[in-house]
């Protein structure tokens, strides 16, 4: 296998055969660029993301696969204009991440890791609990105390170890790092080989579009998978000739925390001192994410910006979404909040192709869901 880490700090090397989730520096790893895809490469009668498994630097013969990936790309109107929704939330999880879990874990698998940590929301530790199992693997999942709980239930089915730790999003992160002494650290968020999953989001779309690049991808933003798979992906397909230009790559983040929102604000590759708060978006609640200067970097060199909505525009985004049959949760909502400031203030217009990545179901979230709509139970007589 012609790929190697990279450690993101200094750029030392460091073979792939021995899993790493970051360098002996502390340092998070990268990997070497891989020869990406071309059309003629494609699997088509594989469906799911391992029908690019020419260009996902795991061999196949080892995925653990669930059928994850080729989620449907819809037609629907947003802000007025027509647009296209890509439906990630429609993954044996109900969430995007199975799309980098599915390789991350089958590397881990092949590689003799049979005990995995992560820290999580709530979709990641639900994915990775659920690939762990499939592969056989024990799993211990850090998550706040305020996750939604039908998530907790996810993990735990799956006989996973279920962890709350009080306080921030962070600070179930940081109880994390200190375990990764005993346990390896399987981060999604760490762990190099989950971009080489997420990046078939763009392949996918490439493909689903008619073998084009959208104009615009609009997706939430929390530490940054979605955005990076985008360029990785994008980057690939342009230096093969296979797409002409990148589409401009827009993360969108909960006003009442957004980290990459101030930077960009500013024109830094680094945090800048932002004030954190509560928000309903929980799976972007994340104050210190790790690839900083590699997604403002990807974000700026597409073209596209970092926009931050209020707690208000993700429920009436998560409503207008809902009365148009799309039920996502929160996090997916405030995508959707974003694009609509996009669209009011033109830099996104009806003559472009524009993506709306929703990626988690509304089903992880209902009693929230219910709170912010205002839905109560109501018993119905005849």
């Amino acid at each position: 296998m012609d790929v190697r880490y990279v450690d993101a700090a200094d750029g030392s090397t460091y073979p792939v055969e021995r899993p790493l989730w970051r360098s002996p520096g502390g340092s998070h790893l990268n990997l070497t660029p891989g020869a990406g895809l071309r059309r003629g490469d494609i699997d088509t009668g594989c469906r799911s993301v391992w029908r690019y498994a020419a260009a996902v630097r795991v061999e196949r013969v080892h995925a653990v696969s669930m059928g994850e990936g080729w989620t449907p790309l819809i037609d629907a109107r947003w802000g007025g204009i027509a647009i296209r929704a890509k439906l990630e939330f429609m993954m044996p999880t109900g969430s995007f991440k199975d799309r980098g879990m599915t390789v991350m874990i089958s590397y881990l698998a092949r590689h003799g890791i049979t005990h995995v940590l992560e820290d999580s929301s709530g979709n990641a530790g639900a994915s990775l609990a659920a690939y762990a199992a499939a592969a056989g693997m024990r799993a211990r999942i850090l998550v706040p105390e305020s996750a939604s709980y039908p998530k907790i239930v996810q993990m735990a089915a799956t006989g996973a170890e279920v962890v709350t730790i009080p306080g921030t999003r962070q600070d179930v992160a940081d109880a994390a790092l200190t375990m990764s002494a005993e346990i390896f650290y399987a981060s999604h968020n760490w762990q190099a080989f989950f971009a080489e999953g997420t990046k078939t989001l763009a392949y996918e779309l490439w493909e689903q579009l008619g073998f084009r690049a959208p104009d615009n991808v609009v997706v939430p933003l929390g530490y940054g998978s979605n955005v990076l798979g985008c360029e990785h992906g994008f980057r690939e397909l342009r230096a093969n000739g296979e797409i002409d230009a990148t589409p401009r790559v827009f993360g969108v983040q909960a006003a009442n925390c957004a980290p990459y929102f101030n930077a960009f604000a500013v024109g830094e590759e680094r945090l800048v001192p932002t004030e954190i708060k509560p928000t309903v978006a929980e799976g972007i609640a994340s104050s210190k994410p790790t690839r900083v200067r590699e997604v403002l970097r990807a974000v700026r060199d597409c073209g596209g910006s970092i926009v931050a909505v209020s707690e208000d525009e993700i429920g009436a985004a998560l409503a207008m979404l809902a009365r148009q049959g799309l039920y996502v949760e929160p996090t997916s909502a405030a995508a959707a909040a974003g694009l609509s400031r996009l669209i009011a203030s033109g830099v996104i217009t009806a003559q472009q192709t524009t993506v709306l990545v929703l990626t988690g179901s509304g089903l992880k979230a209902g009693e929230r869901i219910g709170e912010l709509l205002g839905i109560g139970s109501r018993r119905m007589s005849a």
